[in-house]
């Protein structure tokens, strides 16, 4: 999955943009609970590491 894609999953799923850290972008999950999101452009998002973003998220 490219970057793009996770981006609209997680706003979809009520997640909100936090901030932009050195690397990863800070988000925040509905719980008010923040986790980072590497900056990885147009490349894909590894398999473990998207399945970490989305359980942070609240999402998996």
């Amino acid at each position: 999955m490219k970057y793009s894609e996770l981006i609209l999953i997680l706003l979809e799923h009520g997640c909100e943009f936090h901030h932009h850290a050195s690397r990863h972008d800070i988000w925040i999950n509905r719980d008010g609970k923040k986790f980072p999101v590497p900056r990885h452009g147009a490349k894909e998002v590894s398999t473990p590491t998207l399945n970490s973003i989305l359980k942070q998220a609240g999402i998996k």
